[in-house]
């Protein structure tokens, strides 16, 4: 913020209070740590980056904010910020965090819709793979190998998650590697 203000860049004085409340957000261990201010704060700060005229990275903002909203317990909001993304994804053509808000729209429907999940886990591999963004195709692949696990076939949780984990030579300190990592060996 120090620096976008020296330089007068607004988009990035637009979008630091969305960063910063994010980051709050995430950093709750419960929704009960949390201030409970977060999610206006993304999403003012949202406002506040398109404002500025900035045509893009609304999607990604949006599942950051449906990411938030799961991580506070707010699960209608969460569903609300997932599928504003996609529609804006949708109609402004901008893809390249599409595949995170269908693996996200396959988290929230978990518990509610396996089949539903399911295919959005794999439309989430697919988009990502297509686009040969390899985090991205990590992460769903990690999502649906969960669910996998969690059907009781961990021999197709574990050869997809491998089949996308081996891809990688480098990052292996990374947040996601270490998740996929950590899972494959519970999948033993």
């Amino acid at each position: 913020m120090t620096l976008a203000e020296e330089k007068v860049y607004a988009m990035f004085l637009a979008s630091g209070p969305f960063w910063q409340a994010w980051v709050d957000a995430m950093q709750a261990r419960s929704p009960q740590d949390a201030d409970g201010d977060e999610i206006d704060r993304m999403r003012g700060g949202i406002s506040g980056w398109c404002a500025t005229g900035a045509g893009v990275f609304e999607p990604h903002f949006l599942a950051l904010l449906g990411e938030a909203c799961m991580q506070l317990g707010k699960t209608d909001d969460a569903i609300t910020a997932n599928d504003e993304g996609l529609e804006v994804a949708r109609r402004t053509g901008e893809r390249f965090y599409e595949s995170e808000l269908h693996r996200l729209h396959g988290e929230l429907l978990r518990r509610t819709n396996i089949n539903e999940a399911s295919m959005a886990f794999q439309r989430a591999i697919d988009l990502a793979s297509r686009q040969q963004a390899k985090s991205l195709e990590l992460r769903a692949a990690m999502s649906l190998a969960r669910l996998r696990r969690d059907q009781g076939k961990k021999a197709e949780a574990r050869d997809l998650l491998a089949s996308i984990y081996d891809w990688f030579t480098e990052g292996f300190d990374t947040a996601d590697l270490n998740d996929a990592k950590a899972l494959l060996e519970e999948l033993k």
